[in-house]
Order: C-alpha cells, then structure tokens, then sequence
C-alpha cells in the first residue's frame, strides 16, 4: 500500500482521498504549499504534503503511525525494477558510454559541485540519495539539472527536497581554498576531496543500506580522482562511476546539484550582507567591478575572504580600483 524511505512514507492516493485529507487537516494546514503540490500541514511528529500526481509524502518521526490512517484508501505503488549491481572490492570507474545500462533506474548516491568557476564565494560539494522509489515525486518537483533552473526555482525545490533525501554539504571556504591554493594544491584535489568525503558522509548516514551505485559529474579522470585522495583514511570505492552531463544520467546528481547551487546562493547572500552591497556570480566584468569597489571600501587584504585570489580577477580588480583612486 505504502513506500517506506527513511522516515518517510509515501501514498499513492485519488483524488477524492487527497481532497478528503485536506479538509481532515484543514486547522494544521501551511500557509505556503511546496512546488507541484495540492496542500502542506503539520501536526505533531508528522508533515503531510500531498502532490497534484497523486503522491502524498508523510514525514517525521510518526510519519507510519499516520499514513496507517489512510492507507486503506490509498492505491497501490508499485516501485520500478530494478537489479543492483555486483559488489567489487576494486574501484569501479567509468566514462560516460561505459556507465551501465539502465544505472538510471537505480538507487544511486549522486555527487555534484558548484562554485568552483565563479570568483566570489565558496566550493560547494554535495552527495545525495535517491532510491529509485523517489523518482515520480522528485520529478514532480522539478529536480533536474540546477544550470537549466533560475535561482528563485532552485530555492523553491532545494527547501523541499533537502527533507526528502539523505544528503551531506562541503563547503570549502574562501579563506581555506586560498590558503590550500598557495600552498600547492589544486582546484581538481580540492574537488576530490570534498567529493570522498561527502561520499562518505552520505554511505554512514544510510548504513547499514547501501546504494546500487555512486555517480560523480566527471571533473578529471578516474585514475586522477583516486590519485587525487590517495592517503586519505576511508575512500569509497565500491561501485564508483563517472560520467559527464551525469545529471541528466541520474536524479541523485540532478538534486546534489541543486542542493550545491542553494548552499552557494546562501553563502554569497552571506557575502553581499558582509560587503554591504551585492555580490555577484561569476567571473566575468561585473565581478571585476564588485572586487574593485571591495577594495576601496574594506582595503585590499579583505578580498581573501570573499574570492579565489588566483583567478585573473584579482589584478583586473585591482586595475580598477587604482585607476578609480586618481
């Protein structure tokens, strides 16, 4: 009658059942409904969100004791087939056609980045979940690619699906990826980095369940990946692929992407608050001119907390203000 997905559960329900729900909730509803949906309410240990597909989400530590209210109204779900891949030991990595068939279908943990070419603001990594039971709602939200969605429809669905699947952030400051920069490293190691450890994150926080398969959006080759995160203390290895344009490949790494995307429009809303005017994205003129106006107003040591110091930006920026000083 039911899917059950870590503390969740989802219905499949009628129209008639959706609409009696609604007026059975009519004193806990929300004054704001998410993306795609009919209505939002929340009672005590439980958040009902019912979906114009049919779906109705039940989340929170009574989300079972619930959704056994409804279920003899409920339709029946039927989860997709799908058959996990083989375990290895030894890691399992990929270029785009040598990603296997049908991978999409899986339960897959995805892993994305963003910020990695803008001047302001941090990287952020994020490594996501989706078992293929969550599909049809993630689709009915919204979630694919965060490059083919503005910032508005990112916020809007990154609220709603950071509580539907288990996800974990890295966020590599500005401070830090300067310091690390300077040092010797590069932007692909940083990645790496980010990108095993949010792996690992993910892989603790559904233990003892474990994925079909890992999909990262391919920044290097496999062999550099792993040369990159040798020495660390727990690599995952286990069923690893890489594939680029891999949101399109796999939800997981469509909702990592988002998810990356709203942590970086947050951090560079933290940053504009600091600057005391907006920041903006990417590293084209309109960044020169902001770190320009950054240096004349706060002096040229703050810009270490707000860019990537190594981008070419930083001596146009500095042009700039020296020519606005005379």
């Amino acid at each position: 009658m039911w899917c059950l997905i870590m503390g969740q559960v989802v219905l499949n329900c009628g129209k008639n059942t959706i609409n009696e729900m609604k007026n059975f909730y009519e004193k806990q509803l929300l004054g704001k409904n998410p993306p795609g949906s009919v209505f939002s309410a929340k009672i005590s240990g439980c958040t009902i969100t019912a979906y114009q597909s049919g779906k109705v989400l039940f989340q929170g530590n009574t989300c079972e004791k619930e959704a056994e209210r409804w279920k003899d109204s409920a339709l029946r779900v039927t989860p997709a087939k799908s058959g996990a891949l083989k375990s290895s030991s030894k890691s399992t990595s990929a270029a785009k056609g040598d990603v296997p068939a049908g991978i999409g279908q899986l339960s897959v943990i995805g892993s994305d980045e963003v910020g990695t070419g803008d001047f302001f603001g941090p990287i952020t990594v994020v490594a996501a979940y989706v078992k293929k039971e969550q599909f049809p709602l993630l689709k009915e939200l919204g979630v694919r690619d965060s490059k083919d969605l503005n910032d508005e429809k990112i916020i809007e669905i990154a609220k709603v699906i950071k509580d539907v699947v288990p996800f974990s952030l890295m966020t590599l400051k500005n401070e830090k990826y300067n310091q690390v920069q300077r040092a010797g490293m590069s932007q692909g190691k940083m990645k790496a980095l980010l990108h095993n450890q949010a792996i690992l994150n993910v892989l603790k926080k559904i233990a003892p369940e474990k994925p079909d398969a890992i999909l990262i959006d391919q920044f290097v080759q496999s062999t550099t990946y792993f040369q990159h995160i040798k020495g660390q203390k727990e690599i995952a290895r286990e069923n690893v692929y890489f594939s680029t344009k891999a949101e399109g490949i796999h939800l997981s790494v469509a909702a990592a992407s988002i998810l990356a995307r709203y942590a970086f429009i947050q951090y560079i809303d933290k940053l504009s608050e600091a600057a005391g005017f907006s920041i903006p994205k990417g590293a084209g003129s309109q960044v020169d001119a902001a770190a320009a106006k950054l240096i004349l107003n706060k002096g040229r040591e703050s810009l270490g907390s707000f860019v990537k110091l190594h981008f070419a930006n930083t001596d146009k920026a500095m042009a700039i203000a020296q020519k606005k000083r005379k």
